[in-house]
């Protein structure tokens, strides 16, 4: 083990085709009692591409949600507040299920 790793760590490791990311405008989110599902979509019209769909447990959502909210508290007390975007002509906001 590495001296610079913490007891208890697990090194992550991300792959070249993962590094570069992906564009996503659309967001579509079910669930089912067990998970909850996102796909992450591309949307240019004529046709939208999902080019991720991450499947979580309910209560691991919940943090990912808490996450997302400190990052943003971060965020805009550096930079400002964030403003909504409007939804898309044509109803091709996010849906949800």
């Amino acid at each position: 083990m590495a001296e610079q790793q913490k007891k208890g760590e697990i090194p992550i490791k991300i792959t070249d085709d993962v590094l570069h990311g992906v564009y996503a405008n659309q967001m579509m989110v079910s669930h089912t009692r067990e998970e909850f599902v996102m796909d992450w979509v591309n949307l240019f019209p004529p046709e939208g591409i999902v080019n991720a769909r991450v499947i979580i447990s309910p209560g691991h959502l919940k943090r990912v949600i808490r996450a997302l909210q400190e990052n943003v508290r971060k965020y805009e007390e550096r930079y400002g507040e964030i403003g909504e975007a409007p939804e898309p002509p044509g109803g091709h906001g996010p849906l949800i299920n």
